[in-house]
């Protein structure tokens, strides 16, 4: 019991937790639970999950819930694997890699790194800091070639990251151009630099550090910039970087979760299949353009604050259910979507951090895996009603977190179509610490402004992210929508909804989610029918079939279950299937 206590102590960074203390209401939330779960693995060798912890959030409860001992049929360990000759993507990275294949290269999945600096970086210092910290993670040294085939990792020895100076009279025109650079994922390294310095020779250095995702997330950031800053520092002296070895590699985690994947995961295959079954195949909302065949992944994004006392209230709401401020998130932006057309049964995808190993904590890599949170909105619940349907459902996908992504939609088979992603359409994420910017230290080399540069991408129709307010005790949201669907007037309203939504419920969590606003009607001459699971503007149909050469007239029409078009003029029935 004493180690438990001290191992949530250690992780909620306290001086001491006692038996009976809440981990979710003495400052634990969802990332800092994923580390109290993975050091509880590594210092009692016992298995257990973030459910248990959300079952048994006190030291002593827990204590009841663990295992006596190992169990039978527990996971391998991770450690450094014996390197075939070819060595396999995860199944993470096999999705970009596919991605990047089938649209070419793009900007869509760069990560970039902006610091306008307190103090000005020694160039030639950098670029050794840079090349220690691809040396200490091969990851960032890794390219992508495929045999027969089938892609596979390359590590290049002694490789350099690319670093560029500028001296940009637009310093913003510069970041945005830096930020949007595409990698060749076959022959790049998929990490680089670009250092501004002062057109006029004073004034402040701007670094933009910048790396495709298939070999980083959000967590590698504070890896990354605390890697680079010590290597620096280090350099800046006239010594290498002294560093403890990483225990392991991505190389050796592809390796590790390809044995992992190879058995007994018929059972939680089987979660999904159930849990996911008969979901309808498009969360659509009403849009400002109807949805191309092919997306094109250009995006925007426009910003939202949820003020302190809001965020004070909704966490109350976290406390009286027995969640956590993102479950309370999600559910009321299940009900805003609800209310703007997307129907009660509705999935909104979130990421988690994967690394569910203690081994992985301080190592750069792509680990994050996409999670389909299913949501009944159903029979117009109270607001705490939801909630608590959502921490339920939440929960049991947190316990099946394991399962790649891309295997959940091999095994649930959704219908499938180029012009939308299979299951989820909408994002969410929520920390509630603020976002970025301390990696590498708040008086290190690397100190500085974090900044903002245009984004002109998007992965998904519409991801909301909300993150812990800078200098102020609310949220600070993002949202990113496709411009494809979206205008900006169309995302505002989006994000006003939440907005307006979050403090409704934080003010009353007994409210109903039908005494919310209806969401904006749909575009389009109408009507509008459902299809298949998906919604047809039956008018907006008939108007391009009536547009083609040779037709004269087009009716359109619903007929059990199936879409059927009579077209007149002087057109052939081979000319009209094709249309189909």
């Amino acid at each position: 019991m004493e180690l438990l206590c001290g191992l949530f102590a250690e992780v909620l960074d306290r001086p001491r937790v006692g038996p009976g203390d809440n981990f979710f209401r003495i400052g634990g939330h969802s990332r800092l639970a994923s580390r109290l779960v993975n050091r509880i693995r590594a210092v009692l060798g016992v298995e257990t999950g973030i459910r248990d912890l959300f079952l048994a959030p006190t030291p002593l409860a827990l204590h009841g819930r663990l295992p006596a001992g190992p169990l039978a049929g527990a996971r391998p360990p991770l450690r450094r694997a014996e390197r075939p000759e070819r060595i396999p993507l995860s199944p993470a990275q096999r999705r970009l890699w596919f991605t990047d294949q089938l649209d070419g290269p793009s900007a869509a999945y760069n990560i970039a790194l902006v610091r306008r600096l307190d103090r000005p970086l020694d160039p030639a210092v950098l670029a050794a800091a840079l090349a220690d910290v691809a040396e200490r993670h091969e990851v960032l040294r890794t390219v992508y070639r495929v045999e027969g085939g089938e892609p596979y990792q390359l590590v290049l020895d002694g490789a350099r990251p690319q670093l560029e100076l500028g001296f940009p009279v637009d310093p913003a025109a510069a970041v945005d151009e830096a930020a949007g650079q595409v990698f060749d994922l076959s022959r790049d390294l998929p990490f680089r630099a670009r250092l501004f310095l002062p057109s006029d020779g004073g004034g402040q250095q701007t670094l933009v550090l910048l790396l495709h995702h298939i070999a980083a997330d959000g967590w590698s950031v504070d890896c990354l910039l605390t890697d680079l800053a010590a290597a620096y520092t280090a350099r800046a002296a006239g010594s290498a970087p002294c560093w403890a070895p990483l225990p392991v590699q991505y190389a050796d985690y592809a390796l590790w979760q390809r044995e992992l994947l190879g058995s007994g995961q018929e059972d939680r295959l089987g979660f999904w299949e159930r849990t996911l079954d008969g979901l309808p195949p498009l969360t659509d909302l009403p849009a400002a353009r109807h949805r191309p065949p092919v997306p094109s992944g250009r995006g925007a994004v426009t910003g939202f604050t949820v003020p302190g006392p809001v965020r004070a209230g909704l966490e109350r709401i976290a406390r009286s259910t027995g969640s956590t401020l993102f479950m309370v998130v999600h559910a009321a932006l299940a009900a805003v979507l609800a209310r703007c057309g997307a129907g009660p049964d509705l999935a909104v995808g979130t990421v988690v951090a994967g690394r569910d190993d203690q081994a992985l904590g301080g190592l750069v890599g792509f680990f994050v895996n996409t999670l389909v949170l299913r949501t009944d909105t159903s029979g117009d619940p109270s607001f705490d009603g939801l909630v608590r349907r959502v921490r339920e459902a939440d929960l049991a996908a947190y316990a099946h977190q394991d399962v790649p992504f891309d295997l959940v939609v091999e095994e649930v088979n959704p219908h499938r179509s180029s012009a939308h992603h299979p299951l989820v359409q909408v994002m969410l994420r929520v920390d509630p610490e603020p976002d970025g910017g301390t990696g590498g230290g708040t008086d290190g080399p690397l100190a500085g402004e974090a900044l903002p540069f245009g984004s002109s991408t998007a992965k998904a129709d519409l991801t909301f992210a909300l993150a812990g307010g800078a200098g102020h005790s609310g949220l600070d949201g993002v949202l990113e929508y496709a411009t494809d669907l979206y205008e900006e007037a169309g995302a505002e309203r989006l994000a006003a909804l939440l907005v307006g939504a979050l403090a409704r419920f934080a003010a009353d969590p007994g409210t109903r989610i039908g005494a919310l606003p209806d969401g904006p009607g749909r575009p389009g001459p109408g009507p509008w029918a459902t299809v298949a699971g998906y919604p047809v503007d039956l008018g907006h149909v008939r108007d391009v079939l009536a547009a083609r050469p040779g037709v004269t007239g087009a009716e359109v029409a619903v007929d059990d279950g199936r879409l059927t078009a009579r077209l007149t003029g002087e057109v052939t029935e081979a000319e009209a299937q094709s249309w189909a």
